[in-house]
C-alpha cells in the first residue's frame, strides 16, 4: 500500500512538472502585435504616404516608426510567395499552405525566432493614427463617415501629430517640411472632429495614377463604339436607300 501511494505521488510531480522543463521561457517568443492589423497599417502607408514619400525623394528617419525597417513583420511579409490562387508557400521551410492565413499561423508557430520584436517595432501600435478600420472598409466600398468619438480622435490625432513631427522634422530641411504638411492633411486633419474631413483627402499615390489611366481608357473605347455605331446606322441607312433607288429605277417589261 505504502510502495502504492509513493507511486502516485511520483506519477502526479511527473505530470505537473515535467512538462515544466521542456517549455520555453515564459515569454521568450511572446509578440503582443498583431500581424495582421500590422499589414494593414503597411498598406495605408505603401498607398497613401510611400509614394508621395519617393517623389520628394526623402528618407524615413530610422527613429520614424513608419520606417519599413520598424515594421517587425517586414521581412516575413515580403518573403511570402503567392504560388497560386490558393496556395501560400513558406519560404523558410518550404511548406504549403492553401491560405495565407494559415500561413500567418505557421510563421506564428514555427518561425517566431526569425522576427526582431524589439520596442516600437510594432505597425498595429499606430493603426489608430493611421485609420486603418477606414482603410479596411474602404477596400470593402463601405466608407460611410461614423459619429467622431472625441476621446478617442483626441488620442489619436496626438499620436497622428508625433508621426509628423519624429518622420518629418520641419526644421529639416524643404521637403520634409512639405511632407509634414502633406502628413498633417493627409492623416491627422481627419483626427479633428470640428474639421470634418475625411482620411486620405490627398488621394492614393500608388494607384490613383493607374485608376485615372483605366477612366480614361474605357471612356475612349466608349467614344469609339458610339462612332462605329453611327457609321453602321449611316451606312445602313444609305444601303437601304440605295435598294429603294433601285426599285424604283428598275423599267417596266410590256
Amino acid at each position: 500500500m505504502r510502495d502504492l501511494g509513493l507511486s502516485m505521488l511520483l506519477s502526479i510531480y511527473v505530470f505537473a512538472f515535467l512538462p515544466s522543463l521542456y517549455a520555453e521561457p515564459a515569454g521568450q517568443h511572446e509578440v503582443h502585435c498583431s500581424r495582421e492589423r500590422s499589414r494593414t497599417a503597411w498598406s495605408v502607408i505603401d498607398e497613401y504616404l510611400l509614394p508621395f514619400v519617393e517623389k520628394k525623394q526623402y528618407s524615413l528617419p530610422e527613429a520614424c516608426r513608419l520606417n519599413p525597417k520598424n515594421d517587425m513583420f517586414r521581412e516575413q511579409e515580403q518573403k511570402k510567395e503567392h504560388v497560386t490562387a490558393h496556395q501560400w508557400q513558406c519560404p523558410y521551410c518550404r511548406k504549403m499552405f492553401r491560405s495565407e492565413k494559415f500561413l500567418d499561423q505557421h510563421f506564428d508557430n514555427r518561425h517566431l525566432n526569425l522576427l526582431n520584436y524589439s520596442r516600437d517595432r510594432c505597425l498595429a501600435d499606430v493603426c489608430g493614427a493611421l485609420h486603418c478600420d477606414y482603410y479596411e472598409k474602404l477596400a470593402k466600398s463601405k466608407h460611410k463617415k461614423k459619429k467622431c468619438n472625441t476621446l478617442a480622435s483626441e488620442k489619436h490625432l496626438h499620436l497622428c501629430q508625433s508621426l509628423a513631427r519624429t518622420c518629418f522634422p520641419p526644421e529639416q530641411s524643404a521637403s520634409s517640411r512639405q511632407l509634414n504638411e502633406f502628413f498633417l492633411r493627409q492623416f491627422c486633419d481627419a483626427h479633428d472632429c470640428k474639421k470634418g474631413v475625411l482620411p486620405f483627402n490627398r488621394g492614393n499615390g500608388r494607384y490613383g495614377d493607374q485608376a485615372l489611366y483605366i477612366a480614361l481608357f474605357i471612356f475612349v473605347c466608349l467614344i469609339l463604339f458610339l462612332f462605329y455605331l453611327g457609321v453602321y446606322a449611316y451606312q445602313s441607312d444609305l444601303n437601304k436607300n440605295h435598294v429603294k433607288l433601285k426599285r424604283i429605277s428598275k423599267p417596266k417589261v410590256h
